[in-house]
């Protein structure tokens, strides 16, 4: 192949000539997984072949987004092309092949991450080779190594387009119908329509596109939507300005008035809102933009606050629905008169619960319709209810969740604000009227411009939009002002040019060209990596096809870029430095300077092979002039020698630079300038600071963008489904740079993300799960799913445990087992202080604060742009986040996707200060996140908003809910699936709760049934109803002690809220249990099927006069009855130990009253005690010293003195050659 003379010349810094670009890398196969919050698996995939670099988040991510997941053929064969090496040939399916295989195996998915990076890179080099970019095939095959190696190295990455869809044409041969997209030919520089999907890519994942004030035209409201379309299902986002748009009000042409711009927005955004590439792994981006003078500003600026409101309202009112309607049913069911029921005047409950519905804003007509079910014999309704999820219906139900909001300012705004002066507001037929008469134009509306910005700020502070684009820095810095100014930008802010073009992106990770041994950043690396890069995205522009007419055109013209870097909070940290440092700014500006000059320079580079871009020659003079600016900055020149900039940059100050950083930022840009007045310019421009969301994670960056970290550990919810765990991995490699040893180092890692063990954990361990009833088996199995999960209540699961297991050997009901809210720790019995000390030991703490041996005057290094976990106290000032961007700002030719994060505490005069500091720090755009604003967010801190109030103290408030009372009876019912008989004791009752006195009357019992000594205490009103009980087990320990302590609770909360005693009476007598049996110690109750049958027999007995329900009639207690002498002394020494009704002597204590009991800290812990093995319940009642004692009492009373092996009561008889228990019946022969 003939040597071109004006080709590029390509180096090799990580790969050989003649040797594999993977084989530096070790790789192996890997099962990857995603979970959801809950343990459930979002996304599987096994035997995935990716290099060790890849951490298992990274991998994850990878496999789900990017591995083409179907239409990967089993056999392949090279498509013969002139000129092009066989090596580069692109592939096709061989169809010979193929037919000899099954259906089901001609086809697969992406497996190995070599297929997928040589997809990528090929495909640059194919058409980079065929369009004469390459000197010799030797700089094009180097051009593929270093690409390959770059990306299976973790060192850089193209956006998400790209992954999607680059390369699966040249790979494998996979086509698809044309989508209406367009390309220039390169050939022939005309431009044509795409017959093929996948043959000409789009790569690009940024868009601006215009819209006309016209209906339904091409290029107007309802054909953006359509184009928007095309983009989004590719993987792209978009932005437009809508001020072309007339404002609610605003007179039309062929009279009337237009409904005005926000009710075509919400169209676009539900429209948007409908799409997701590849229908599950991205969510639509777009960016909506409007200039501040437009008549709707006011409606668009609390846009989406207003609709998060409606969100709280949906989320909050459905709750309230649901109760209400199901309050009412239940007030008509419990009226005992059937003619009179729907009668107000009679049944009060009706009435109450109407009119509470009504003070609840319940619909009129709503409540009617309750009424109307009710008739029908309807006794319960279940109504849609909505949650904050960010995926769910009550966001999908709103309007303006699904682009980012911008308002662009101006200086003459901002010094309005300043000035405290009026704004205008103009109709958009005006300001046409206007420009065309040469005339000033008449607003439509004055207001107070510090009104405005009050509102801007109360909006962004209660929902993080709109953010702010400075309009006036933005155009003095645009190098093609000659064509028009810069309206919008693509959804992240980052792309600003000219409408109806595009931009594709990519990042370079910066902590991959860090040394931590000789601690010295790689200048030589990293400028080889922005040159390959460079060229890269050149040739994607090259390649691709485009949505729109305009955007092919324009994009052909311009020739815009985004290259960018991720990870700079990450190497800042690896450096010991942190991010509000001085050093920090002064790196962070070289480092970016070094991005955009060595950027420029390739593009110059390239202009002397293929050519300037179109548009150069016509735009130089202000190009130029740009890059001259960027080269002052890089030089930290004074105020004075900066061309038409009214606000002027920060340079670099070579202070606080190492010195070696400085003069390669600043050698840079005079090569940029010498090439470019040379040669020109392929880029019009070359270089953003993109977001890397999606790809930082693949890179394993622990930060993105400029971005300092969000938190050392983050939770990050996918969209498609699933939740990732991504933990700092820089933590370590600082501690060694700040001079903490191994050890050491260890020790602090571990306090903040765990052990992942169970071995050394606090309460909860390998050996407390197997005391309570788990296997070695199951427990190993959870402990090896540590990673998988971000708590130990969501490790261990009735999912992780097993189903089967749980309800057979824990005791866990079927309705719990299938509730993915159930606590199966708790239910095991441990404490909430338990739980929480083992989380923090097994999955850490979340902060560095508070850690073993780190020192304070080193905290700074690891602070994070929010505190860290529910334990953290520190945060990077906000403003720290502004100083950086002014020092990145200069050398960028787009701008920088920031996301300027701040505290919970943060103020709305926070917000208005960082507006106004990000103004004056020639930040061109910027978007404000206060911590925890959001109904939603998908990305987490672990921090946790705690409100602590006890159930008592809720319930005193007044209404309790249907549902809440249904649980609550539910978790006491000691019967599997007990909601159902749950709730139609509750939902036949009125849930308003009539208070006891604080004095009040009552009795205790104390009776035995099958062993187990059992206190009944009721407590009554004045007029001698009952309105509570408490029940106690004499048993320490034994599992149905804190049963029926919780089960009390529940009763009583029922008695209290209206529920009739005969209706407990008639759910709960005749009831089948253990323990069962004769009953000793109550008068008129001598056998029984349960406590529960013992205690509501006893209840109904002497407040329902139930005599039917005893076995003793009251006139068989007169003193004239005849009893044997027997069964009087057996009787009497049998209850010796008892005195007389209200006190107990053996030790036992009663809770006094139900007020003094908060039911969240019941005593539960004995709930769960050998859940496993309930031969426990049934325990001996003493040991130690005191059990010789018992076997002298049992001698005394006739009894054998050896304990029954099923009740464990010392009141065993001779029966035959056995023994009989006289308290249960068993036996211990065969009888």
């Amino acid at each position: 192949m003939p040597v071109k003379l004006n080709g590029l010349k390509i180096e090799r810094k990580f790969t050989k000539s003649g040797q594999d670009p993977f084989q530096k890398l070790n790789w192996n196969q890997r099962d990857v997984e995603i979970r959801n919050f809950d343990g459930t698996v979002a996304f599987s995939m096994k035997g995935v072949n990716l290099p060790d670099n890849y951490s298992q988040v990274a991998a994850n991510v990878l496999s789900q987004k990017y591995l083409r997941k179907a239409g990967v053929p089993k056999k392949l064969k090279k498509v013969r092309e002139k000129g092009v090496p066989i090596w580069l040939q692109r592939s096709v399916p061989d169809q010979k092949a193929l037919d000899d295989l099954p259906e089901s195996e001609k086809y697969g998915e992406e497996v190995d991450g070599r297929q997928t990076f040589r997809r990528l890179a090929g495909t640059w080099t194919y058409w980079g080779w065929k369009h004469g970019y390459f000197g010799t095939e030797e700089d094009a095959r180097a051009y593929y190594d270093e690409m390959c190696f770059m990306l299976a190295s973790q060192r850089a990455s193209p956006n998400s387009p790209q992954w999607f869809n680059t390369g699966l044409n040249w790979a494998y041969g996979i086509e698809g119908p044309p989508q209406g997209h367009y390309f220039v030919n390169p050939d022939t520089e005309e431009l044509e329509k795409s017959v093929n999907a996948y043959e000409h890519p789009q790569p690009h994942a940024c868009f601006i596109q215009s819209v006309s004030d016209d209906l339904v035209s091409e290029g107007g409201i309802m054909d953006l939507w359509t184009r928007e379309a095309r983009l989004f299902k590719f993987g792209s986002g978009t932005g437009s300005n809508f001020s072309r748009i007339r404002g609610e009000g605003e007179p039309l042409s062929g009279g009337g008035m237009s409904s005005g711009l926000m009710s075509f927005l919400r169209i676009g955004d539900r429209a948007a809102g409908a799409i997701k590439s590849g229908g599950t792994t991205r969510r639509a981006a777009k960016m909506v933009c409007l200039d501040m003078d437009h008549p709707d500003i006011e409606a668009f600026i609390n846009w989406k606050m207003t609709e998060e409101e409606k969100v709280a309202a949906l989320v909050a009112g459905s709750q309230h629905l649901q109760n209400h309607g199901n309050e009412i049913l239940a007030a008509i069911q419990a009226y005992s008169g059937d003619e009179s029921r729907f009668d107000q005047s009679k049944n009060k409950p009706l009435a109450i619960a109407i009119n509470l519905a009504l003070k609840a804003y319940i619909p009129d007509n709503l409540i009617a319709r309750v009424l109307e079910l009710g008739q029908q014999g309807y006794t319960h309704i279940d109504l849609d209810t909505y949650d904050t999820s960010w995926e769910g219906e009550a966001y999908s139900t709103v309007s303006g969740q699904n682009s980012n909001n911008s308002v662009r300012v101006s200086n003459d705004f901002m010094h309005s604000v300043i000035g405290e002066k009026d704004w205008n507001l103009y109709w958009r037929t005006e300001l046409e009227d206007a420009e065309e008469a040469n005339r000033t134009p008449k607003p439509c509306k004055t207001l107070p411009a510090n009104e405005l910005w009050d509102t801007i700020a109360r909006a962004a502070w209660s929902c993080a939009d709109p953010g702010l684009q400075y309009d006036t820095t933005i155009n003095e810095w645009h190098t093609c002002s000659a064509d028009g100014p810069i309206k919008g930008s693509n959804p992240c802010s980052e792309y600003m040019f000219l409408d109806d073009t595009a931009c594709n992106l990519a990042s370079l990770n910066l902590v991959k060209y860090y040394d931590q041994e000789t601690t010295q950043f790689n200048t030589e690396e990293y400028i080889h990596s922005i040159r390959l890069w460079t060229i890269a995205l050149e040739v994607s522009v090259l390649m691709a096809q485009f949505p729109s007419v305009e955007i092919a055109q324009r994009s052909y013209d311009y020739r815009t870029l985004g290259l960018g870097y991720a990870n700079i909070g990450s190497l800042l940290m690896r450096m010991g430095i942190p991010y509000d440092d001085n050093r920090a700014s002064a790196i962070c500006g070289s480092l970016t300077s070094l991005l955009g000059g060595v950027s420029y320079a390739t593009s110059a580079e390239m202009a002397s092979v293929k050519g300037p871009f179109p548009r150069y020659d016509y735009n130089k003079d202000n190009m130029l002039r740009v890059i001259r600016n960027h080269r002052r900055a890089a030089y930290n020149s004074t105020d004075e020698e900066y061309e038409e900039l009214t606000i002027k940059p920060k340079g670099i100050d070579p202070n606080y630079c190492p010195e070696y950083l400085v003069t390669a930022s600043q050698k840079c840009w005079d090569q940029a300038i010498e090439l470019g007045e040379k040669h020109g310019f392929r880029n019009a421009q070359s270089t953003v600071i993109a977001p890397t969301g999606t790809i930082g994670i693949v890179m394993d960056c622990d930060t993105t963008g400029i971005e300092p970290d969000f938190a050392l550990v983050k939770f990050k919810t996918l969209a498609g489904g699933g939740m990732l765990r991504i933990i700092n991995q820089s933590v370590p490699m600082a501690l060694d740079r700040l001079g903490y040893d191994q050890l050491q180092s260890k020790e602090v890692v571990d306090y903040i993300v765990g052990s992942a063990s169970f071995e050394g954990s606090p309460e909860i361990n390998s050996e407390s799960l197997q005391k309570k009833g788990l296997t070695s088996r199951i427990i190993s199995s959870i402990e090896s799913q540590i990673g998988n999960f971000t708590s130990i209540n969501h490790l261990v699961t009735v999912s992780s445990v097993g189903s089967d297991f749980c309800t057979d050997k824990l005791r866990v009901s079927e309705s719990q087992a299938d509730d993915w809210d159930f606590d199966l720790l708790s239910h095991l019995g441990f404490t909430s202080e338990q739980i929480t000390s083992a989380n923090d030991y097994i999955f850490g703490r979340l902060t560095i604060e508070g850690a073993p041996h780190i020192k304070e005057k080193d905290l700074a290094v690891f602070d994070c742009a929010n505190k860290c976990g529910q334990y953290g106290k520190r945060s990077i000032a906000w403003n720290a986040h502004i100083n950086i961007m002014s020092a990145a700002q200069p050398f960028i030719s787009g701008a920088i996707s920031k996301t300027i994060n701040m505290p919970h505490e943060s103020t709305i005069e926070d917000i208005k200060q960082a507006y106004m500091d990000s103004w004056r720090g020639m930040i061109k755009a910027n978007a404000l996140y206060r911590d925890s604003s959001k109904l939603s967010q998908p990305l987490m801190s672990g921090t946790v908003l705690k409100v602590n109030i006890d159930e008592e103290e809720n319930i005193a408030e007044g209404l309790m809910s249907t549902e809440k009372a249904i649980d609550v009876m539910a978790d006491a019912l000691p019967i599997p699936d007990a909601k159902p008989l749950a709730r139609k004791i509750v939902t036949r009752y009125i849930a308003q709760r009539r208070r006891l006195p604080n004095k009040r009357e009552g009795y205790i019992q104390k009776a035995k049934i099958g062993g187990h000594n059992v206190y009944l205490h009721t407590g009554e009103y004045k007029d001698g109803t009952l309105g509570e009980i408490f029940l106690d087990m004499h048993k320490e320990g034994a599992a149905f002690k804190a049963l029926t302590n919780a089960f009390a609770i529940a009763v009583s909360l029922g008695l209290q809220h209206g529920v009739p005693l005969k209706e407990f009476v008639d759910a709960f007598v005749f009831t089948r249990f253990e323990p069962n049996g004769p009953v000793l110690g109550n008068d008129r109750i001598k056998m029984s099927t349960s406590i529960l049958d013992y205690i509501f027999r006893d209840l109904a007995v002497n407040y329902l006069d139930r005599s039917d329900l005893a076995h003793v009639m009251p006139e068989d207690l007169k003193p004239d009855i005849v009893r044997s002498e027997g069964e009087t002394e057996t009787e009497t020494n049998l209850n010796s130990r008892l005195s007389p009704a209200g006190s107990a002597t053996d030790g036992h204590e009663i809770q006094l009253t139900l007020d003094e009991v908060d039911p969240v800290k019941a005593d539960t812990s004995s709930l769960q005690t050998g859940l496993s093995d309930l031969s426990i319940a049934s325990a001996p009642l003493v040991s130690g010293e005191g059990e010789g004692l018992a076997f002298a009492e049992a001698g005394k009373f006739g009894f054998e003195g050896d304990p029954c092996p099923e009740c464990g009561q010392f009141t065993l008889v001779s029966n035959g050659s056995c023994l009989k228990c006289i308290s249960c019946g068993s036996t211990t022969g065969c009888s």
